[in-house]
């Protein structure tokens, strides 16, 4: 599947109950060449409302680590969710809602072709490494998504609520970008 076949696939998907109350698939944003893919949980009601991920608070506190590291959304960054619909009341995707989505994410990595992934929070990691452990426990390696380099950090709408762990988050970010840059 080309970019538009794949966007209107994941627009009419029905694999999941995810599909019954959203008010669009949230496909993903970018670069279609980026060097940076951001994967994150899954759309929430800001993001269910325009269609793009990471437009609300947490969306703006991603773009200022985007800025911190020197990279913008649209340019050096492609920006994708493990699942692609609201989950109901903002809540974690179920397992079985993640395996819909797979396909989905596959082929965008698989036409994006980053030099580095960075799974923000446990859901993306989960998903991208198959590990079931704590974050804490996940951040400060490099994993392998398909051979691509994975780094894994919080997800910003847990920085939102856990503000000391910002700090964490940026030492991430600093190991990413040594990462990206050893590729």
């Amino acid at each position: 599947m080309d970019w538009e076949a794949l966007r209107a696939a994941v627009r009419d998907c029905r694999r999941c109950i995810l599909c019954e109350q959203r008010k669009q698939a949230v496909f993903g944003v970018g670069s279609a060449t980026a060097p940076w893919l951001f994967v994150g949980e899954g759309p929430g009601a800001d993001e269910d409302e325009q269609g793009e991920p990471f437009v609300g608070q947490a969306g703006k506190l991603l773009d200022g680590m985007l800025a911190a590291l020197k990279l913008a959304r649209g340019r050096e960054v492609y920006i994708a969710n493990v699942v692609k619909c609201r989950p109901p009341g903002n809540r974690v995707p179920a397992p079985e809602e993640a395996a819909a989505c797979a396909a989905w994410l596959d082929r965008q990595i698989e036409l994006v072709k980053p030099k580095l992934i960075v799974a923000l929070g446990k859901t993306a990691a989960v998903r991208l490494t198959g590990a079931e452990s704590s974050l804490a426990s996940l951040r400060g390696k490099v994993y392998a998504y398909r051979g691509i380099p994975l780094v894994i950090t919080y997800h910003p709408a847990y920085l939102l609520r856990n503000l000391p762990d910002k700090a964490k988050a940026w030492e991430d970010l600093l190991f990413a970008r040594r990462t990206f840059a050893a590729a």
